[in-house]
């Protein structure tokens, strides 16, 4: 047997991985933006008909505090947005929670002075808005993540 067997293996795609790679963080961060941005635009689209809302339909828009509270925060590595509304400082209580996961009677019913006949809901669940914005935008989300990953990856 000789001493010198050996092979070579070529992989399409990876010519330039010997010389240096640059990553720019920033052109994540501004695409992540850019992405939560649009989400946050879609969910406050979907509250934002002024009508009575029914149960499982979107939460309807009154004093449009819900609307003011969905936000977006990107994290400190730039590789992460978060959009969801906040407890801000004119809410007593966080009311999308109310919103989401509706609202029980008081146990007792008719007989006790606080409670209230009938169904076991006082408050019905409303339709999950932030998913459904996520989902409609979501083809968008993905193309401007995916440019800005080839943008941010540069080959020296």
């Amino acid at each position: 047997m000789a001493k010198d067997q050996g092979f070579y293996m070529h992989f399409e795609g990876f010519d330039g991985f010997d010389k240096k790679i640059d990553f720019d963080k920033k052109q994540i961060r501004r695409a992540m933006r850019q992405s939560g941005r649009a989400v946050q635009m879609a969910a406050r689209k979907l509250v934002a008909k002024s009508v009575r809302s029914q149960p499982g339909a979107y939460p309807g828009r009154r004093t449009g505090r819900l609307q003011r509270s969905i936000k977006l925060k990107v994290s400190r590595s730039g590789f992460l947005v978060r959009v969801a509304p906040q407890l801000t400082s004119d809410m007593k209580q966080f009311y999308p929670a109310f919103l989401h996961y509706g609202v029980k009677r008081k146990p007792g019913g008719k007989r006790k002075a606080g409670g209230k006949g009938g169904g076991s809901n006082r408050v019905e669940p409303r339709g999950n808005y932030m998913v459904d914005a996520l989902t409609d935008r979501s083809e968008e989300v993905r193309r401007t993540l995916q440019s800005a990953f080839a943008k941010a990856l540069v080959i020296k």
